[in-house]
């Protein structure tokens, strides 16, 4: 599969992205990091992400993974998520194509910033 064919991403699809880049995640902690990130312009609802992930997961962007925290920090009905090389590779092709549209739009006056 061709990471380019997945672009542009969905915001939301970009945004689990990057709340997955550091750490496996389950899915309140993903709704978390998202709304820090963001300052909370963007709250996922809990369908939202899911359907997000669903798709995801078909897609080959993230896998559940059996990994987990210590008992004590974990509870039995959390599912973990983790990025794949390939969701990876395709999160870098969006933020390639992201800064390009910002050169473009300073270029054109419609950005702050170096042309």
């Amino acid at each position: 599969m061709d990471a380019a064919s997945f672009l542009p991403l969905p915001p939301v699809t970009f945004h689990i992205l990057l709340a997955l880049a550091d750490e496996d995640r389950h899915g309140y902690a993903i709704i978390q990091d998202v709304a820090a990130r963001t300052g909370g312009e963007l709250k996922l609802s809990a369908g939202t992400l899911y359907r997000s992930i669903q798709r995801m997961l078909e897609q080959g962007l993230v896998i559940e993974t059996r990994d987990r925290p210590a008992p004590e920090e974990d509870d039995e009905r959390r599912r973990y998520y983790r990025i794949t090389k390939f969701g990876i590779e395709v999160a870098r092709a969006e933020a390639r194509r992201l800064t390009q549209l910002v050169k473009f739009a300073r270029q054109s006056g419609f950005a702050a910033g170096k042309a």
